[in-house]
């Protein structure tokens, strides 16, 4: 007897699953692990980033060299530099593209990361042509020049979504951080900029400091359940009021997770933390717990759940906004040992 139908759709996509490897370098950075996530059961891997940065210094350094080459001196103006652009960061990020389409069946989403204007378009029709199946574009930004308003940086991101948009036929998908000033607004510009899904959210790596050198250091911290919080409820409160699709992404570790991101909305649930614990057989797992939860509770497809409780078909919507904070904070739901 067949189990549930686990199969999803997203950005235009059936996928297998609501499992989708995100962008993480120790997962997709070596093309060896791409057929080993597919294997154990991804349904989809958003490749590790391309950053913004990489791609205007390849493109400076490519521009640079073949100018200088070629143009500089009368003696060498048929010499071309021993400096192509397939040697170069991008060049190798959509090589890396071509090669995951060539070893698996299953989509591979390129990711690009960056939040001010720049080669945007060529680079975007570039991994279309490498056999991208969609675009993640990441907008991670801490913005510190006091002088930029938050219209100014949030039009500036819709640009850049739009540019994207624009040049290629690929779907795009936008991940945000949490942090801004009304998210359903800014949602609907993306959407009007042409964005189709948006992945929610980014979680800012924030620096140590070790006292004793008196450096600043790297502080990577992998995710737990409590991060499924945020997502959780933003996913809740725009499924339905915004035509988008949704990925959660944050705290996904267990079946059950997946199954509440399910049911406020999210077409696709990102896993990275709990593969980088468990290894790529965590898929297995999650994918078997999904599958024995849907049975159980007399479903016979993952997509029978999406939006079941969203804030516009949950029977009480206030839990997602105000009124919740406010029993929150005057209630003690966890028998708290507090004795003043």
């Amino acid at each position: 007897m067949n189990g549930p139908d686990l199969s999803s759709h997203y950005l235009g996509l059936t996928l297998a699953s609501p499992l989708v490897v995100g962008a993480a370098a120790p997962l997709s950075g070596d093309p060896d692990h791409i057929p080993r996530l597919a294997e154990a059961g991804a349904a989809a891997v958003v490749l590790h980033s391309l950053f913004l940065e990489q791609i205007e210094r390849d493109w400076q350094d490519w521009e640079h060299h073949h100018h200088q080459g070629s143009e500089s001196y009368a003696e060498a103006l048929s010499y071309q530099p021993n400096l192509e652009p397939r040697h170069l960061g991008v060049e190798g990020y959509l090589h890396e593209i071509e090669t995951a389409r060539r070893r698996v069946d299953i989509p591979i989403i390129a990711s690009l990361n960056g939040t001010e204007e720049g080669h945007w378009e060529a680079i975007a029709r570039a991994v279309e042509q490498a056999g991208a199946a969609a675009i993640e574009l990441n907008l991670y930004a801490v913005p510190t020049d006091r002088s930029l308003d938050a219209n100014a940086l949030e039009a500036a991101q819709v640009a850049i979504v739009r540019s994207v948009c624009a040049a290629t036929s690929l779907p795009v998908a936008v991940k945000l951080s949490p942090y801004y000033t009304n998210l359903h607004h800014l949602a609907h510009a993306l959407k009007a900029a042409g964005a189709r899904a948006l992945v929610l959210f980014n979680r800012f790596y924030q620096p140590d400091i070790d006292i004793e050198t008196l450096e600043p250091r790297a502080n990577l911290l992998l995710s737990t359940a409590a991060d499924q919080r945020l997502p959780l409820r933003w996913i809740a409160l725009l499924h339905g009021r915004v035509p988008l699709e949704f990925a959660a992404s944050g705290g996904i570790s267990h079946g059950t997770d997946v199954v509440r991101m399910l049911m406020v909305g999210a077409s696709a649930t990102m896993v990275v933390s709990a593969l980088l614990r468990h290894g790529p057989r965590h898929l297995q797992t999650l994918t078997t717990e999904l599958s024995h939860w849907l049975e159980e509770h007399g479903h016979g497809s993952a997509r029978e759940l999406l939006g079941c409780m969203s804030q516009q078909r949950c029977p009480d919507p206030a839990s997602f906004e105000r009124a919740q904070y406010l029993r929150a904070i005057t209630s003690d739901p966890v028998g708290l040992a507090w004795d003043p």
